[in-house]
């Protein structure tokens, strides 16, 4: 029997996709609604969801230079 190699757990630079900045554009977004549906309910979970979303757009912003 030959050797196999698994790819699981492997990373692929989100930078290789051609859809990159849309793709971000999408989650950014879907953090921000996350976080803006939870806001009455539990402010932990609102700043986690706030804090990606930051750093989501300060990749974009560094991606548009």
């Amino acid at each position: 029997m030959e050797n196999q190699y698994c790819k699981v757990g492997s990373v692929t630079p989100i930078a290789s996709n051609r859809n990159a900045i849309s793709l971000l554009e999408y989650q950014y977004q879907i953090f921000l609604n996350k976080a803006n549906d939870m806001k009455y309910t539990d402010a932990k979970l609102v700043e986690f969801f706030e804090q990606k979303a930051e750093k989501i757009q300060r990749v974009l912003e560094n991606m548009m230079k």
